[in-house]
């Protein structure tokens, strides 16, 4: 399995982005598909999950702000970020979790910076 990520970039204070994930090869034996970030000096953190069912699980600091969102059929996952703030500012990584043995698939990071 192999994870594709696109969509970072710089956004002002209170604007938004849409972030891309998507996976080829074994895609069904993708479960959960989620994101994560990391900010300099910081440890990598849950942002958002979602299971092939559609159920979503959101880290605290981005609830009411983050959607996630999954479209089976094209094997991606995205995720919507409104009301950005500089506290953002991270690398974001795309995982899959395999259903069964539970491996975690990594796609590489794409840089979201939230400045003025």
């Amino acid at each position: 399995v192999q994870l594709q990520a696109s969509g970072g970039g710089l956004v002002q204070p209170g604007g938004s982005l849409r972030l891309s994930c998507v996976a080829s090869g074994d895609i069904y034996s993708i479960n959960v598909m989620g994101w994560y970030r990391q900010a300099p000096g910081k440890q990598r953190e849950l942002v958002a999950d979602i299971t092939v069912g559609g159920s979503t699980n959101y880290g605290d600091s981005v609830k009411g702000r983050f959607t996630i969102s999954r479209d089976n059929p094209r094997s991606a996952v995205y995720l919507q970020m409104n009301n950005l703030e500089p506290e953002d500012t991270a690398v974001y990584y795309c995982k899959g979790t395999h259903r069964v043995s539970r491996y975690e698939y990594w796609g590489q990071g794409t840089q979201v910076t939230v400045s003025s």
